[in-house]
């Protein structure tokens, strides 16, 4: 059984933001590994992140827009870090969900109300978390979830700093990665002068 880095968050959001986070973390970009590129690997997690019914496993094309929604949250999240805002084909995944899924409304015993997914198909639960999202960004939380700023890494993690200025998925590891680069950088560019 292979262990995926994103099983244990060192950094976790909170509850449903951590869906989002966990999808993000389905590749660990350093090394290539990738819990969706094989439908053996990515079905029991669709399964416990109930983005696919028991007993089903995902077709190539739902693969596909599970990678794509992935990469355009990564993008969104690098805006969180103070990346750039990701070019218009970036969220086309995203796009594609919010276009062909559809939520309805549930009113809950205590009068809660919350907008759930209407069919079951990967497309149809992916609207889930558009719905995630849209609440994070009301409540304030969205901007706490973060890539990490190694280009290398861009990890998810959420940022529970005071000033929300946090950068790194681990300071001991990318953060010292990308401060030595700097410094080494700006000496060779003194030793040039």
């Amino acid at each position: 059984m292979v262990t995926w880095a994103g099983d244990s968050e060192t950094k976790p959001a909170p509850e449903p933001l951590a869906r989002i986070q966990a999808l993000v973390n389905t590749v660990d970009l350093e090394n290539g590994i990738d819990r969706l590129a094989d439908p053996a690997d990515a079905t029991p997690w669709l399964i416990d992140h109930e983005l696919l019914n028991p007993g089903t496993t995902p077709t190539a094309t739902e693969l596909d827009l599970l990678r794509g929604v992935r990469e355009a949250l990564r993008a969104l999240l690098v805006v969180n870090t103070g990346g750039p805002a990701p070019a218009p084909e970036m969220l086309g995944a995203l796009r594609q969900v919010a276009e062909e899924a559809t939520a309805r409304a549930e009113l809950g015993a205590d009068g809660e109300v919350a907008l759930c997914a209407v069919g079951d198909t990967v497309t149809d639960r992916l609207v889930e978390l558009l719905v995630v999202m849209r609440d994070a960004q009301r409540d304030g939380t969205w901007g706490r979830l973060k890539a990490c700023a190694n280009d290398d890494c861009r990890w998810a993690f959420y940022d529970r700093s005071r000033n929300h200025g946090g950068s790194w998925c681990t300071m001991s590891v990318c953060g010292n990665k990308l401060k030595n680069r700097q410094f080494r950088a700006r000496q060779r560019g003194q030793s040039r002068q």
